[in-house]
């Protein structure tokens, strides 16, 4: 069987896969409007919603888990160009994928990665609110856009394992 995907096939799953980065995009940035210019009047609060879970306002100015945090004038730009590039080769592997699941897997990540680049120039940081908790125990708040990199991320590795590969 050739490697190579049909155009019209790779089209199709490019489609999908930018599809689902716009609606990551705009989740994310609506969800972020909502906190910061809704919710979160007046600056700060917590919000129990349920025995597990908050909504706050975190400022990340690193990237996950506040790895490489900087108050740096550059470093928004910095993370932002290396964000941007990282999704630029996204879309190239997602207009090679060979099954509409990775396309979709990529268009989460990328989706993910440019509502963050967005928060970063906007802010000089990234806006994270998702608090869950358990017996006094807290996970990093997220966002709409981490979510949609780690299950975008997880789809790939599944797939990566699960799917049956075809040998030449």
């Amino acid at each position: 069987m050739n490697a190579f995907v049909a155009p019209s096939q790779g089209r199709s799953h490019l489609t999908a896969g930018l599809a689902v980065a716009v609606l990551v995009l705009v989740l994310d940035q609506v969800t972020k409007w909502w906190i910061l210019d809704v919710v979160m009047q007046p600056f700060p609060r917590v919000i129990e919603v349920t025995p597990f879970f908050n909504l706050v306002l975190v400022w990340n100015y690193g990237v996950s888990f506040g790895t490489f945090a900087s108050e740096a004038a550059y470093m928004p730009y910095v993370l932002s160009a290396i964000s941007i590039g990282i999704a630029g080769f996204l879309v190239v592997w997602m207009r090679q994928a060979e099954n509409r699941l990775t396309a979709l897997a990529l268009g989460l990540v990328v989706g993910g990665a440019l509502g963050n680049v967005v928060d970063r120039l906007l802010y000089g940081a990234v806006a994270d609110f998702l608090d869950f908790h358990v017996a006094g125990w807290h996970f990093w708040a997220f966002n709409v856009a981490d979510s949609g990199i780690t299950v975008g991320v997880a789809l790939l590795v599944i797939d990566g394992l699960f799917r049956s590969h075809e040998t030449s």
